[in-house]
């Protein structure tokens, strides 16, 4: 695990460098994203570009596996952020080659080499890579299948050669920054979209210019061309499995245990300690228990738990602890340690999240004890259809019927809920009545939405632009990829997946874990599992309750009392910190978001006003992306 960087188009980047040579610039970049790569740095200049790399050693931990790295004959050159899991068979399969090192970046540089984009759906493991073909003088960019590690880039030109194209990219945007080719300014539909959804999806970024390579996809860009192609290579879409739909039930289950073991098993390859994290909850605890079957040694589980029994999960880590006979770390806080924290956590935010401290904290508190990567439990949800938008996709297809009543009356409906019952899902609950209809291409973007349009006209100066970004992936991957032909449990995983599970979840567990130099890994997301689960029909997946298709796979590795407890997710008195200890800290972001010229100063004003007087329809994440957003928008200089 690692950072990586690097500018293409020398002649490009020479008028935005105000006399320093490319490799000060790489440097810069290099020391931008220091903390995610302590072990190594190195900076290579080719032809027209150069790469750099901060590592952190996990497989191989010599010298001789530190980047960039070339080949033999000086063609290609790599700088590569992640794991390759299947990296001792494809060593194999590569044959005749004079190795330097046992590490999985050369044989990926080699794989590259010898098999080109070909060699993409060999692998497995999680990356995001840039490869320089000197020959060619082309700069490719590839990111992994589920956009488990990221890849920011920017294309610019020359003013005074307009001919001459250049890219910057990197695992950070503060990397892109810190080129001085990028100014950093609001991209106004990435603010839209981040104020819809409290982040910004794919390939947009918050600022301006800046881009973020989709999961699965392919770029290559030379200085003459600019980006001469941009590319799918894999797709949740199609690479669902069309053969399982008929296989009984026990073979079904007996193949999921299999295909999560192995991907447990691979992801514990590593030359540093590692560990585990664990919730309590059934994918974390499967995770713990299959880690337990396979490794001869015990292994290490880290807890957050609190002192107030609504927020703690401790006594359910315990339980997964004591059977498995793990060395068990419960990290105990008091919400005044997290309010000490939290300074710290939003520094290490490189994008703006209304989530993210959390995992910040128990990464801090895992590298503390001496470990180096640790397994994660994220992915479950999306893949076994944990979450409630699932549960809510099924009862809008049963429910479909009450399309048929006239729109006037569906409004008022609406209209009368809302005003009975005031608050979000009311609110949400409205905008579905008055769609159309209920195809999950109208009925999702709506699922995770903090902000209406209307309501963002009160909060923004300027039109709200109409582009939804949820919208558009929905239409994509359902409409053009054809993946409305999926069950609808399995449609539901795709968009969850591209959207919540990337822009969030990964990114905030990619930014957080990094800050402290901690390698994060998730087996729920090993792609040969995920396309064998979407293709299995609804039936599989929701016969009763949710995700027990998962729990009958393990069979009798979890205790019930881990099955049948209540959801909780690692939840904190966030409203009640805002209100009382936090009140100073958010008064002084929003307003000074307030006076910014995109935002309507009585809108922020009124939100907030609200927001302290327990309005239900204002709950506290609404108010905190806000803050969170000026806090970003001040510590990145960012203009709006």
């Amino acid at each position: 695990m690692c950072g990586i960087a690097g500018i293409v188009g020398l002649r490009a980047i020479s008028h935005f460098a105000k006399g320093a040579e490319p490799k000060a610039i790489v440097q810069r970049m290099t020391n931008a994203i220091a903390h995610r790569g302590p072990d190594a740095e190195g900076i290579w200049q080719g032809s027209d570009v150069v790469l750099g790399h901060r590592r952190l050693s996990i497989i191989d931990l010599s010298p001789a596996s530190n980047q960039p790295m070339t080949t033999p004959d000086g063609r290609y050159t790599i700088v590569f952020n992640g794991e390759i899991y299947n990296y001792s068979d494809l060593r194999k399969q590569l044959g005749d080659v004079q190795w330097r090192s046992g590490g999985d970046g050369e044989v990926l540089l080699h794989a590259w080499a010898r098999w080109g984009e070909d060699c993409l759906q060999k692998l497995e493991g999680m990356f995001a890579f840039a490869v320089w073909d000197e020959q060619e003088r082309e700069c490719v960019l590839v990111r992994d299948r589920l956009g488990i590690k990221p890849i920011y880039y920017s294309v610019f030109s020359s003013p005074h050669n307009g001919d001459k194209m250049g890219l910057a990219f990197a695992s950070e945007i503060r990397a892109l920054l810190a080129t001085g080719a990028i100014e950093p300014e609001l991209d106004q539909d990435a603010l839209a979209d981040y104020l819809r959804y409290g982040t910004v999806h794919a390939p947009m970024t918050i600022i301006d210019g800046v881009r973020m390579l989709q999961p699965g996809r392919l770029l290559r860009f030379n200085g003459r061309e600019g980006v001469s192609g941009e590319s799918e290579w894999w797709s949740p879409v199609k690479a669902a499995r069309q053969d399982v739909q008929t296989i009984p039930h026990e073979l079904v289950t007996k193949e999921i245990r299999t295909l999560l073991a192995k991907a447990v098993e691979k992801r514990l390859i590593a030359d540093v300690p590692f560990g585990a994290f664990l919730s309590g909850g059934i994918d974390s605890s499967a995770v713990v228990g299959l880690m337990a079957e396979c490794s001869s040694a015990p292994v290490h589980t880290f807890n957050v738990s609190f002192d107030e029994s609504e927020y703690s999960e401790a006594r359910y880590a315990q339980l997964i602890a004591k059977r498995f006979n793990t060395r068990h770390t419960e990290i105990k806080l008091k919400p005044a340690d997290m309010l000490r924290y939290l300074p710290d956590a939003l520094a290490a935010m490189d994008h703006p999240s209304m989530d993210g401290p959390n995992t910040w904290v128990v990464s801090k508190v895992t590298k503390e004890a001496g470990i180096t990567m640790a397994l994660s439990g994220l992915g479950g949800d999306e893949v076994f259809a944990g979450y409630d938008v699932f549960k809510r996709s099924v009862g809008l297809q049963r429910k479909a019927w009450l399309m048929a009543m006239p729109k006037a009356v569906r409004k008022l409906a609406g209209a009368l809920l809302l005003k009975a019952r005031p608050g979000a899902t009311s609110a949400k609950a409205a905008q579905l009545l008055v769609l159309e209809d209920w195809s999950l291409v109208k009925t999702y973007p709506l699922s995770r939405l903090a902000f209406t349009d209307s309501e963002l006209h009160a909060l923004l100066r300027n039109e709200v632009p109409s582009l939804n970004a949820v919208h558009l992936q929905a239409e994509l991957l359902l409409e053009a990829e054809g993946g409305n032909a999926l069950p609808l449990l399995s449609r539901v995983s795709v968009l969850e997946m591209r959207t919540y599970m990337q822009n969030v979840l990964l990114r905030d567990t990619d930014q957080m874990s990094m800050a402290h130099a901690l390698e994060v890994r998730v087996p729920f997301l090993d792609h040969d599992l995920v396309s064998f689960v979407l293709g299995l029909g609804d039936a599989f997946k929701y016969p009763h309750t949710p995700k027990q298709l998962l729990t009958d796979s393990l069979g009798e590795l979890l205790p019930r009392e881990i099955i049948d407890r209540p959801k909780m997710g690692f939840t904190l008195p966030w409203a009640q910190w805002m209100r009382g200890e936090l009140k100073t800290f958010c008064t002084d972001r929003l307003t000074a978001l307030a006076a910014r010229d995109q935002f309507n100063s009585a809108g922020i004003h009124d939100l907030w006003q609200r927001f302290l007087a327990n309005d239900p329809r204002v709950t506290w994440g609404r108010v905190w992306m806000l803050v969170v957003l000026e806090d970003w928008m001040q510590r990145n200089n960012v203009q709006s």
